[in-house]
């Protein structure tokens, strides 16, 4: 087989193979790329999950966990009732929740892993203030669960190396030379900042506005949110990377575009009681 048939039938079959992975994301209706069963990230995720859980030291601050349950419990609720209500399918109906409190006054983080495995770390319990502040981060981290954000950046991954890979042998090498030459994974370093790291950017943006949407489900304020980011903006300190190097959106970004989503999420997203 020649070359040209060769790309070719790469090309038609990885065409085949991407129009029937192709879905798309909860309420926003974006367009999404998985090649990888969820099934699969879940599993890997409630192992990992049970590492940190030996490897972290676990909050005594029952009252805290406790609110963080509470929150997580009526999250829950409102995005099955929302779904069912919708006659859409539940996205979070093999998702198996847990919920745990980090003593880590350092790290102002939170994360939510595929499958409903949550983490908050005391640190950012200094930015959240409150109880409308803490569901708004839990909305945001729920929200890359539930939009399949890590079964996206899987997939996207996967297609990366694979054509990167395809490029290469057709290009005799030139782009192993390329890192050769300069020491360093520069095909790497160009397909972050130009792919990867934009499409990270939208997914937090998306995350934003579906987290928003959950907490408002839930019966919690969501003005709350803008605070949040101004307070998260200001811990930075204007340390913030420059947008392009950036995974997730500037502070000021996120904080306009959440200024836009308010009014509308209220009044099309009241709470579901």
């Amino acid at each position: 087989m020649n070359r040209r048939k060769f790309i070719n039938l790469i090309g038609c079959s990885c065409l085949s193979f991407g129009v029937h992975a192709c879905t798309t994301a909860p309420i926003t209706d974006r367009k999404q790329l998985k090649l990888i069963p969820e099934s699969k990230l879940n599993a890997q995720a409630a192992k990992i999950f049970e590492k940190v859980k030996e490897k972290e030291k676990m909050s005594n601050d029952l009252k805290t966990l406790d609110e963080i349950k509470e929150i997580g419990k009526k999250i829950e609720f409102s995005i099955s009732s929302y779904f069912n209500r919708e006659n859409l399918i539940d996205p979070t109906v093999n998702f198996d929740w847990e919920y745990i409190l980090i003593d880590n006054d350092k790290v102002k983080n939170a994360w939510c892993m595929p499958g409903g495995k949550i983490a908050i770390y005391t640190g950012i319990l200094e930015v959240t203030k409150n109880t409308n502040g803490l569901a708004a981060v839990m909305g945001h981290e729920i929200a890359h669960a539930v939009a399949k954000h890590s079964v996206e950046r899987a997939s996207r991954g996967v297609l990366v190396r694979t054509s990167t890979s395809i490029i290469d042998i057709f290009s005799g090498g030139a782009l192993s030379q390329i890192n050769r030459s300069t020491g360093m994974d520069t095909v790497g370093l160009i397909s972050s900042i130009g792919i990867m790291n934009p499409f990270n950017r939208k997914q937090e943006s998306e995350a934003d506005y579906l987290g928003m949407i959950f907490s408002s489900l839930s019966g919690y304020d969501i003005r709350e949110t803008e605070k949040i980011w101004e307070r998260m903006k200001e811990a930075k300190k204007g340390k913030e990377p420059p947008v392009f190097m950036s995974t997730h959106p500037s502070s000021t970004n996120r904080i306009k575009n959440i200024q836009g989503w308010l009014n509308e999420i209220i009044v099309k997203y009241p709470p579901i009681t």
